[in-house]
């Protein structure tokens, strides 16, 4: 699976310690802040804009606080995005909702609970069915 992945100044060490991560794990990795971008709406902006390239992608946005790259993420058109910081949220958001972007807070989660985040987001999948019209209406308003 290919994952795009990206941070602000804050979310660096974060990123790169999901990397090394997803890298061992055997993921595809694309960085989108090799260097970290200064401002989180950059760094989302250019993992958000791979996503809708690449359909069959899913991508991380890290932060000081996640709800920066959260609210970036949203005014992107067709993006759904979910801010998270446990596990549970991170895999329901990713099979009930088709959240393609998560955003995370590297000042409030920190290493092992961001990979399992991580973890659980990228282990689950879309289930469709019920949920599809609730996705409709989300794409429908950016």
């Amino acid at each position: 699976m290919r994952v795009v992945i990206g941070s602000d100044t804050a979310g660096m060490e974060l990123k790169e310690y999901i990397k090394d991560y997803l890298l061992e794990e055997g993921y595809e990795v694309v960085d989108k802040s090799e260097q970290a971008s200064v401002d989180f709406v950059e760094a989302t902006l250019a993992v958000a804009q791979d996503l809708l390239k690449n359909e069959d992608s899913l991508g991380i946005a890290i932060d000081a606080y996640g709800a920066g790259s959260f609210m970036t993420a949203t005014k992107v058109k067709g993006m759904v995005s979910a801010e998270v910081s446990d596990e549970r949220s991170a895999f329901m958001t990713r099979e009930h909702n088709n959240c393609r972007l998560i955003t995370i807070g590297a000042e409030i989660t920190g290493k092992d609970l961001a990979k399992n985040i991580v973890k659980e987001f990228l282990n689950a999948s879309y289930d469709g069915g019920r949920h599809q019209i609730r996705v409709d209406m989300l794409n429908k308003m950016a």
